[in-house]
C-alpha cells in the first residue's frame, strides 16, 4: 500500500509522483498526469530545486507526462475577492507553467472557479476574466497550453460556458479539457455541449457521476454514455484522454486501476481513419 501512497477518504493520493507514474505505466497506462494542491506537492513548483529533480524523473521515465492539473487554483482562485488570494493564484500559475516549461507537459488543466469557497457574482467573474488574462499572457510567451476543466459549480460547468471565456481571451493557448461526469451533470444534452467545443478540446477526463454525486464512482458506475462521448471527441480529432478514478478503498488497489482502465479502453470506437473534425 504505501507504493500507492497515502489513502484519505476514497482517494489515492501519491505524494512522490515518479511512484504515480511507474505505477500507471506497470498497470498499462500509456500516458499520465500530475497534480499540485497540497503544501508539499506545491513545492515541486516552487522550489527550484525540487522543478529540476522532478523534471528530470519525468524526463528519464518510461511513461510520458503530457498534462497536469492546477488543483492549487482551488485554494487561490482567480476570481477571490481578496487581492492577495487572486495574485497568489496567479503566481501559482506562472510557477506551473515554468515547471511545466522544465518537464515538457503540454497542457495544464485550470479549474473553471472563479471562487469556491466564497459566494459567485459579478464581481468575482470580472476578476476571474482579469486574472485569467495575466495567466494567458504568461503561458503564451512560454508555449504552453492553460485548458479549462469543466466543474460541478454553475459557473463552469459545461463546454459552452468554457468556450465564452475562451472566446474573449482568442488565444491558442487557452483551450478546454472537460470532465465528462461534469458536463453530464451540467446538462443533459451534453454530447452535444462538447460539440460546441470542437476545435478547442485540448485533452479530456473521464471521470462518472450520477445526479449530484460527483466522487467515489468507478467508470461505469454513473450516468456517462462513455462510448456517445468518445465518438463524438475521437471525431474530433482529440488525443489525448485521462481517467480520473476514484478508489473505492476496498478492492485491491492495482486490479482496481486495472479494471477500470479496461473499462475506458472498451469504450473508444474501432480505430477509424475517417476522423473528420468539427460537423
Amino acid at each position: 500500500m504505501e507504493h500507492f501512497g497515502a489513502q484519505r477518504g476514497s482517494t489515492m493520493v501519491f505524494e512522490d509522483a515518479i511512484h504515480a507514474i511507474e505505477t500507471a505505466k506497470k498497470d498499462g497506462f500509456t500516458v499520465a498526469a500530475v497534480f499540485d494542491e497540497s503544501e508539499k506537492r506545491l513545492s515541486r513548483i516552487f522550489s527550484p530545486e525540487l522543478i529540476r529533480s522532478t523534471a528530470s524523473e519525468i524526463h528519464n521515465g518510461a511513461l510520458p507526462v503530457r498534462t497536469m492539473c492546477l488543483s492549487a487554483q482551488r485554494r487561490f482562485p482567480l476570481g477571490s475577492r481578496d487581492k492577495k488570494t487572486r495574485e497568489a493564484g496567479v503566481e501559482v500559475a506562472e510557477r506551473a507553467v515554468d515547471f511545466a516549461c522544465r518537464a515538457g507537459i503540454r497542457v495544464i488543466q485550470i479549474p473553471g472557479y472563479d471562487v469556491y469557497y466564497e459566494e459567485s457574482g459579478e464581481d468575482t467573474a470580472e476578476f476571474f476574466l482579469d486574472g485569467l488574462g495575466k495567466c494567458v499572457g504568461y503561458a503564451a510567451a512560454c508555449g504552453v497550453i492553460l485548458a479549462f476543466e469543466t466543474m460541478e459549480t454553475q459557473f463552469m460547468n459545461t463546454v459552452e460556458k468554457a468556450m465564452k471565456y475562451v472566446g474573449i481571451m482568442n488565444s491558442p493557448y487557452l483551450q478546454i479539457y472537460p470532465d465528462l461526469g461534469n458536463i453530464r451533470n451540467g446538462t443533459e444534452n451534453y454530447i452535444a455541449d462538447l460539440k460546441s467545443g470542437c476545435g478547442h478540446i485540448a485533452a479530456v477526463h473521464l471521470k462518472d457521476t450520477l445526479e449530484g454525486v460527483y466522487r467515489n464512482l468507478e467508470l461505469g458506475g454513473g450516468r456517462v454514455d462513455f462510448p456517445g462521448c468518445l465518438e463524438e471527441l475521437t471525431g474530433q480529432g482529440v488525443g489525448i484522454y485521462n481517467c480520473e478514478i476514484w478508489y473505492d478503498g476496498k478492492t485491491e488497489p492495482t486490479e482496481y486501476i486495472r479494471r477500470n482502465l479496461e473499462f475506458a479502453r472498451s469504450c473508444f470506437p474501432p480505430e477509424r481513419k475517417d476522423v473528420n473534425g468539427c460537423d
